[in-house]
C-alpha cells in the first residue's frame, strides 16, 4: 500500500512540474453545433497525416530485415515540429497495430492479445503525447485499421479463431476490443503522469480508420468510448466519401470526418454535400485526400476554407530519421510521402510547391498572415567511420546544409554549401572524395532555408583516412568504365519492393559491367535484390581490363520477415580476396537480380 501511494504522488508531482513547465493546452477541443471550438475560438485547420508518429512501418535499411520500428523522440520531435512550422495544429496518426497469426515476435505490436499490451509500443504513444503537448500540436488517434497493414478485425478475430466478419457482432470479439479501448483511454502516461482521458492534446478518438462496419457497430464502440471519457471527442472512422444521417444523429459521435481519393470534381462535389447535411448539426472535416495535382489540391482546399469545413489533411508527412535521411513510402508510381520543406528530389510530384499551397492554406483558413519559416536548428552529426559515409540528424525545416572540413592547426574550410537530405533513402548523405590517405579530419555543419542559417553543429573528429572509396548508386552509367549486355536503370519500378531503392540496375543472366580505380582494389561490395528464389552477382578482377581472375566473396542474404509489402530479398557480396595489382572489377548478372549500390575500396597510394 505504501509504495502504491508513493507511485501515485510521483505521477502527480509529474503532472504538476510538466503543468508548471508550460507544457499542454489550456483547453479540450468541443464542438458547438457545426465548429470545433478551442476555449471561444473556432478551431479549424489545414495539415498533415502522419501514419508513423508513433510507429515505423517504413524502417527499410537494405540489411533490416523487418520493417517495423518504434520511433525515438528525435523522430517524434522531428515529426510535430514539422506540423508546427507548416501551419498546422492538428496532426492524425495511424492506429495501434495489432498481432498477426504467425509473425515473427521480432516485430512489436500495441495488442499481443485480447487484454495484453506491449509496454514499449504504449509508451513510445507516451511520449509522442508528451511532446503534443510540448510543441502544441493536437492528435487524432483512430482505434482499428479496417485493412490488414497493421491488424484489425481479422487479427482480433483470429486470436478467438473466429473470422474477420464476426468482428462487427460477436460479442466477445466486441469485448476483446473494448479491453483495447478501455487500457488506452485509462491509461497514465509514464513521462507525464496524465490520463490520457485528461490529455488536452488528444484533439478526439476516432473509431477507425476507413472501417467497412454496420454502423451499430461504430454507435457501439462510440457510445462504450463516451462511458470512459467525458473530456474528448469522438470522431466517426468509418470509409465513405458521402456522411450518412445515422451518424448525424447519433448523439455519441462527435465529429464527422471522410476520405476521398477521387477526381477533382468529384472530391468537392462531395465535400459540399457533405457540409450541408452537416450544417448546424456537428463539425464536418477530411480525414485524408490525395494522390492529385497540386492545382486540384488547392481546388479543394479553397473549398474547405470557402465552404467553413473545420478542416482537412492530406496523405501523408514523412520525418527525419534519426539515423540519417528521412523515413520514405512511395507507390510505384513515386507515391506522395512529403518530405517538410519539400526538395528538388521530390520534383515528380510537385513536393516544394504542394507544401508551400499546404502551409499558405494552413493561415488562411485561420485568417492569419503567414509568418516566414523559422530558422533552422543546428543538425547532430553521427559518427564517421569514413569520411566517404557521412550521416547526420537533420534540423527541422532545413532546405540544404553546409559541410566544414579541416586538418588538425588549420582553419575551418567550406567543404560543401548546398548538400541535401533528401536523396538517398536509407543511406549515406554525403561523400567526402576529396581527401588524402593518411591524414585526419574534423568535420561541422550547418543547417539552411530560406529564413536563415544555423548555429555549428557538434565537431567529429579526428577521422583517420586509411583508404578510399568509389560509390556507384546506379543512377546512370557514368561511373563505370564499361558495360556489355541489355540493362536497364530502373528508377520507381518495383520501388516498394526494393526497400525504396530508387536507383537500381537490372540486366539479363552473362550482362557485365566494369569499374576502373586509380589506384589497387582492396575489396569491393555490390548490394542487390533478388525478384526471385535464385540470383547471383559474380565478381573478377584484373590489373589489364583484359584478363579477369574470378574472385571468392563473402555472400550476407537479408531475406525479410513476412510483411504486406513483399520486400525483396537483399544480398551483400563483398570480395575475399584481390591480388596486390588489381585495378579493374568487373561484375556479371543473373536473370532476376537488381543492383542497387556497389562500393570498391582501393589505395591510390600504391601504383
Amino acid at each position: 500500500m505504501m509504495l502504491k501511494s508513493i507511485r501515485i504522488l510521483s505521477f502527480i508531482g509529474l503532472a504538476i512540474i510538466f503543468s508548471n513547465c508550460g507544457g499542454g493546452f489550456q483547453n479540450f477541443i468541443t464542438t458547438e453545433k457545426d465548429n470545433l471550438k478551442d476555449g471561444k475560438e473556432n478551431f479549424r485547420f489545414v495539415s498533415y497525416n502522419i501514419p508513423n508518429l508513433h510507429y515505423m512501418e517504413d524502417y527499410m535499411r537494405f540489411d533490416s530485415t523487418n520493417p517495423w520500428k518504434l520511433p525515438d523522440e528525435f523522430e517524434i520531435r522531428d515529426a510535430l515540429k514539422s506540423i508546427k512550422q507548416v501551419g498546422g495544429n492538428v496532426t492524425r496518426m495511424y492506429v495501434l497495430s495489432i498481432r498477426k497469426q504467425g509473425e515473427s515476435e521480432k516485430i512489436i505490436r500495441h495488442v499481443e492479445a485480447p487484454g495484453k499490451f506491449n509496454e514499449e509500443a504504449f509508451r513510445t504513444l507516451d511520449k509522442v503525447m508528451q511532446i503534443a503537448n510540448e510543441e502544441k500540436v493536437r492528435v487524432i488517434l483512430p482505434l482499428v485499421d479496417n485493412w490488414w497493414w497493421w491488424g484489425g478485425p481479422t487479427e482480433y478475430a483470429a486470436f478467438r479463431g473466429k473470422e474477420a466478419k464476426e468482428f462487427w457482432t460477436d460479442s466477445l470479439l466486441i469485448s476483446d476490443f473494448k479491453k483495447t479501448v478501455d487500457f488506452i483511454v485509462n491509461r497514465r502516461n509514464t513521462y507525464t503522469g496524465i490520463l490520457y482521458k485528461d490529455d488536452k492534446a488528444l484533439l478526439g478518438w476516432e473509431t477507425g480508420n476507413e472501417l467497412e462496419c454496420p454502423f451499430s457497430w461504430n454507435a457501439k464502440i462510440a457510445k462504450y468510448i463516451k462511458s470512459l471519457d467525458k473530456n474528448h471527442l469522438v470522431i466517426e472512422g468509418t470509409h465513405r466519401s458521402q456522411l450518412i444521417e445515422e451518424a448525424i444523429k447519433d448523439t455519441n459521435i462527435d465529429v464527422l470526418s471522410t476520405h476521398h481519393y477521387t477526381q477533382r470534381a468529384v472530391t468537392i462535389e462531395n465535400i459540399v454535400k457533405n457540409k450541408a447535411m452537416s450544417k448546424g448539426k456537428k463539425p464536418y472535416f477530411v480525414g485524408e485526400f490525395g494522390f492529385i495535382p497540386t492545382p486540384d489540391v488547392k481546388a479543394v482546399l479553397d473549398t474547405v476554407i470557402n465552404k467553413d469545413v473545420s478542416g482537412i489533411m492530406i496523405w501523408s508527412l514523412r520525418v527525419h530519421n534519426s539515423e540519417g535521411g528521412f523515413y520514405y513510402h512511395s507507390a510505384d508510381n513515386g507515391g506522395t510521402a512529403y518530405r517538410w520543406p519539400g526538395f528538388e528530389t521530390g520534383a515528380y510530384f510537385d513536393e516544394k510547391n504542394l507544401m508551400k499551397l499546404m502551409r499558405e492554406s494552413a493561415y488562411k483558413i485561420n485568417g492569419k498572415v503567414v509568418p516566414p519559416i523559422p530558422s533552422p536548428e543546428a543538425p547532430t552529426l553521427l559518427e564517421i567511420e569514413t569520411p566517404f559515409k557521412i550521416s547526420w540528424q537533420g534540423s527541422t525545416g532545413a532546405s540544404s546544409y553546409i559541410i566544414e572540413r579541416k586538418e588538425i592547426d588549420s582553419d575551418w574550410k567550406i567543404l560543401a554549401d548546398s548538400v541535401t537530405d533528401a536523396v538517398y533513402p536509407y543511406r549515406p548523405q554525403f561523400s567526402d572524395t576529396s581527401v588524402t590517405i593518411g591524414k585526419n579530419y574534423y568535420y561541422r555543419m550547418k543547417a539552411m532555408n530560406e529564413s536563415g542559417v544555423s548555429e555549428y553543429s557538434n565537431v567529429i573528429g579526428p577521422v583517420k583516412v586509411s583508404y578510399k572509396i568509389m560509390i556507384d548508386e546506379l543512377a546512370n552509367d557514368t561511373k563505370m568504365f564499361k558495360k556489355e549486355g541489355e540493362f536497364e536503370f530502373l528508377t520507381f519500378k518495383q520501388i516498394v519492393n526494393a526497400k525504396e531503392d530508387k536507383n537500381r540496375l537490372a540486366g539479363k543472366k552473362g550482362n557485365y559491367i566494369v569499374y576502373k580505380v586509380q589506384g589497387v582494389v582492396k575489396s569491393a561490395k555490390v548490394d542487390f535484390f533478388l525478384t526471385g528464389e535464385l540470383g547471383d552477382v559474380q565478381f573478377f578482377a584484373s590489373d589489364n581490363s583484359e584478363s579477369f581472375l574470378p574472385l571468392v566473396v563473402k555472400k550476407d542474404i537479408y531475406v525479410p520477415e513476412k510483411n504486406v509489402y513483399k520486400y525483396f530479398t537483399a544480398v551483400s557480396n563483398t570480395s575475399l580476396e584481390i591480388s596486390n595489382s588489381a585495378r579493374y572489377i568487373k561484375l556479371v548478372l543473373d536473370d532476376g537480380v537488381q543492383i542497387g549500390r556497389i562500393e570498391i575500396i582501393y589505395d591510390d597510394t600504391l601504383k
